[in-house]
């Protein structure tokens, strides 16, 4: 085993073989990042119409600061973009809030992937006026 290592490291048939072998290494590199990516977790809440959550991460710096949380409502079942806000940091917390929508109906809010952190999607929530 060890003279065939020797042939292969001096031989011309290695040096392309190394070569391709290098090439893979940056491609694997990566895949194993993308394996590593943290969990992270959308929430969202209604009071009335009034729509806010937080977003967390065991990487809370890396996943959970300063994130662009999209809120969708469901027109028909269909989703649509509604508005979008981006985290802050609040009592120890990742948090986003939309304010007051002005409109009832059934919400949901995600979080895209970045590079070392998975993509989120809350649950879907209804918002009704208060009376």
């Amino acid at each position: 085993m060890h003279t065939r290592h020797k042939a292969l490291i001096t031989g011309g048939a290695a040096a392309a073989a190394l070569t391709s072998l290098v090439a893979v290494q940056p491609a694997a590199a990566a895949g194993a990042a993308a394996a590593k990516r943290a969990n992270v977790t959308v929430t969202i809440a209604a009071e009335g119409v009034d729509i806010h959550g937080t977003v967390r991460s065991p990487r809370p710096k890396r996943c959970a600061a300063e994130r662009t949380v999209k809120v969708y409502r469901l027109v028909d079942g269909e989703p649509h973009l509604w508005v979008t806000d981006t985290t802050q940091l609040q009592d120890g917390r990742y948090v986003w809030s939309i304010g007051n929508t002005g409109t009832e109906g059934r919400y949901f809010a995600k979080v895209a992937a970045k590079p070392g952190c998975k993509p989120a999607k809350s649950r879907t929530i209804t918002a009704e006026r208060e009376n």
